[in-house]
């Protein structure tokens, strides 16, 4: 298990980016969401909130749950029927605490 949040999961529904380095048929705008797209979501909001000296574990993240919207729905698809792989009310192993609502949580 290694998600504390989550952020735009689904590639296919991500934000559109232009991409000015043109791999093969993938330049101009595509669509990227996953990890190419949430890490570096995240990492700017943290920068946003001002407080990255804090997050140098999870722990300031857990302690200020209210910041973030819990993913109750939802799986990704690699395994069985528990929190590993589904999303439920609380923490789970696809979406971790959740989302956040902006930077209070960060």
């Amino acid at each position: 298990m290694v998600a504390d949040l989550s952020a735009v999961a689904d590639p296919n529904t991500g934000f559109a980016v232009y991409d000015t380095y043109g791999l093969g048929r993938h330049n101009g705008w595509i669509v990227v969401g996953g990890t190419s797209l949430s890490a570096p979501l995240i990492a700017g909001m943290i920068g946003l909130a001002g407080n990255a000296s804090a997050m140098d574990s999870g722990r300031y993240i857990y302690s200020h749950r209210s910041g973030l919207a819990d993913v109750v729905r939802g799986n990704n698809g690699y395994c069985g029927r528990d929190y590993l792989c589904n999303a439920k009310v609380g923490y789970d192993g696809p979406t971790g605490l959740g989302t956040p609502r902006g930077t209070s949580s960060l």
